[in-house]
């Protein structure tokens, strides 16, 4: 996909709303089945998009929440510190995305992460990390069409299964 081929999308720090359209566009378990298998409760997206309001305000960036040409919440995409300290890219910053299904296939990831990068790179983050599970093959389709290389493997703890840790310089 070229990136004129890519769809336009926006990018806003997420509203208090957004956690309930977070909500309905993840409750979906194929959205979910590289993030737990199911569905979370609304008070996650409450906190998740309140942490996320912090840390726009506190670092500039955020998982800011993805509109589609119609001003739709198709999900979020984005960056924030590593959440784990017990594993993983500790202390780095992790761009990531997430997208209701009905934006699977269609070139959304691609268009948002790179919006994402761009955002990332004029407030000064001088490089970021994706980690994604062994299999899923879409995000790490993602990865690649954004210039990351895979740079580390990691055991996920109390899951049977690979995370793969990518990394993109900035600057």
């Amino acid at each position: 996909m070229t990136a004129a081929s890519l769809p336009v999308v926006k990018l806003r720090v997420p509203t208090e709303e957004d956690a309930f359209a977070w909500h309905r566009a993840f409750d979906d378990p194929e959205v979910m089945e590289f993030h737990g298998g199911r569905s979370a409760e609304v008070s996650v997206y409450e906190e998740l998009t309140a942490r996320q309001r912090r840390h726009d305000a506190e670092r500039g960036f955020c998982l800011w929440t993805l509109l589609d040409e119609s001003g739709e919440v198709c999900g979020f995409t984005g960056a924030q510190p590593w959440p784990h300290e017990a594993f993983g890219p500790v202390g780095e910053i992790e761009i990531g995305w997430r997208l209701a299904r009905p934006y699977w296939g269609r070139g959304y990831a691609t268009s948002a992460a790179r919006t994402a990068l761009d955002r990332l790179r004029a407030a000064g983050v001088p490089s970021v990390v994706a980690m994604v599970d062994s299999r899923n093959e879409r995000s790490i389709a993602v990865t690649r069409r954004l210039g990351m290389e895979l740079a580390e493997t990691y055991a996920v703890p109390e899951l049977d299964r690979k995370g793969l840790c990518f990394r993109l310089a900035l600057r």
